[in-house]
């Protein structure tokens, strides 16, 4: 296979962002735009025309559009397990055999939510969903983000496999009262059946005569959901080719659908689908995706930066970084390309981060005056997601904005431990407002981005191995034919006796 060649965008002259916006006028203009209700500016980051380029003749050489429209087609571009990866085909962009099949899952999913609208299951009003990783994730930032106004069910997303966490959804939901979805895109793990076991102990210690009649299973493998008890008219099936980290656009977005309405849902799944037809059919230079990448590859590539750092400044995005720390690091973190060859180059840097205001007094200190250099990514709305003085918002978003220019900008001082070096890069994504549309709408955009640096640096994003050592393990050591080392042997040890 092609190998990236970094050469020409490492050879470029470094300038600081200052001199960068002294001497091209038309900066701000050429490195920002506006898709699907998003405004992106990487503006203050240290791309370049030359780099942007650069970039784009590396993309040529690994074949970033041939890629792109393999993976829209359907095709196996998942190659260490051969099969595709065809999340866009659940929001109608993909293989028209696979968008026929994404739809009638969907309206599958559909009628099972009007059915219990209508209270054919019972009286409904919690929703505890049982999964882990994408199985959970995705989930649980869409209702968090959009559930504030839009709820119509309480909501419990437990992933964790300690005891503790699915004691407090007992301890504020009525059994009588609860649907369970167990996600698993192949029901057969580990942690998500646990806990499935201990809530249907639950229903039966909380009265329901029918614990499994109360269960729906979101899975690519509905044979073993009908094995395990599930009935087989409670089964939401999804295609063995969506990853479990693209997933929550399949039933495993069931949970958000049911509780937001499935009109949020479905525009969940347009706002996705614009930001899908805006990566498939537009330039490298005005691709949002694209560039996001460019800038990514500039600061792993040719500035050696390990991390990048994600702040939403809106609280109803807490929980977009831990969603993009699975998304991207589980999709990016290889160690060998495609072909099975190690990597030469860096790959997936950490993604890390949290919420403005608060991370401002925990973590900025780093970013201004540390010794990293650390690309920071600003996520913020236009519209406020409260009713109080308008001057929550209003200092919200300034401090946001401020901070990113305080990181390009610096101050000098006499003092040293009061001088800012400044020349720290970041960019803002500013959403028009926060709704379903919107959010479909930027985690597709991420997604693509993922995919992007994926191809630019010859990995595969769409398996993940790396997850299985450790787990394998614990389940060795639980039958007792795992041998460990004197440290972890002794842990065991003081944990079991």
């Amino acid at each position: 296979m092609a190998l990236p060649d970094w050469s020409e965008v490492r050879s470029l002259e470094p300038k600081t962002l200052t001199t960068l916006f002294a001497e091209d006028g038309d900066r701000l203009t050429g490195l920002s735009g506006d898709v699907a209700g998003i405004h992106f500016d990487w503006s203050k980051t240290h791309l370049t025309a030359e780099a942007v380029a650069g970039f784009a003749r590396i993309a040529e050489t690994m074949e970033l559009g041939r890629k792109r429209d393999a993976l829209y087609a359907g095709e196996a571009v998942n190659v260490t397990e051969g099969r595709a990866a065809e999340h866009g085909a659940e929001r109608g962009e993909g293989a028209p055999e696979s968008v026929a099949q994404a739809r009638m899952f969907q309206a599958r999913m559909r009628a099972l939510i009007d059915a219990i609208e209508a209270e054919a299951l019972g009286p409904v009003r919690h929703i505890l969903h049982i999964g882990i990783g994408g199985s959970a994730l995705g989930p649980d930032l869409l209702v968090d983000s959009l559930g504030r106004d839009m709820n119509r069910y309480d909501v419990a997303i437990v992933s964790n496999v300690d005891g503790v966490a699915l004691e407090d959804a007992f301890d504020r939901f009525d059994p009588q009262a609860t649907i369970v979805a167990i996600a698993s895109k192949t029901f057969t793990t580990t942690e998500t059946l646990l806990n499935a076991r201990s809530a249907l102990d639950w229903l039966v210690e909380g009265g329901v005569e029918d614990p499994y009649g109360r269960v729906v299973a979101l899975t690519a493998a509905p044979d073993k959901a009908v094995e395990w008890g599930v009935d087989e008219t409670r089964v939401l099936p999804f295609a063995e080719s969506v990853g479990g980290r693209y997933s929550l656009w399949s039933s495993i977005g069931f949970p958000a659908a049911l509780a937001l309405g499935w009109d949020a849902f479905e525009e969940l799944l347009e706002g996705a689908a614009e930001m899908d037809r805006h990566f498939r059919f537009t330039p490298l230079a005005a691709n949002a995706p694209v560039l996001a990448a460019f800038a990514d590859l500039y600061y792993t590539q040719v500035r050696g930066c390990e991390t990048r750092a994600v702040f939403a400044y809106d609280q109803r995005l807490a929980l977009l970084p831990s969603y993009l720390q699975q998304l991207e690091m589980e999709s990016n973190g290889k160690r060998v390309t495609a072909d099975g060859q190690p990597v030469a180059w860096p790959t997936s840097p950490i993604t890390w981060g949290g919420v403005g205001t608060d991370a401002q007094h925990a973590v900025f200190q780093l970013l201004h005056q540390g010794t990293h250099l650390v690309p920071v990514e600003f996520v913020a709305s236009i519209e406020s997601g409260d009713a109080l003085d308008p001057d929550h918002h209003r200092q919200l978003l300034l401090n946001a904005f401020a901070q990113g220019a305080a990181l390009m900008a610096g101050r000098a001082n006499d003092d040293a431990a009061r001088a800012y070096p400044g020349d720290r890069p970041s960019t803002t994504l500013l959403l028009d407002r926060v709704d379903p549309r919107t959010l479909g709408a930027l985690i597709a955009f991420y997604e693509a981005r993922t995919f992007v640096n994926a191809v630019m640096t010859g990995i595969n994003p769409f398996d993940q191995f790396g997850v299985e050592l450790g787990k394998e393990m614990a389940k060795a050591a639980d039958r007792g034919g795992q041998d460990f080392d004197a440290s972890t042997t002794d842990l065991i040890r003081r944990a079991f006796g």
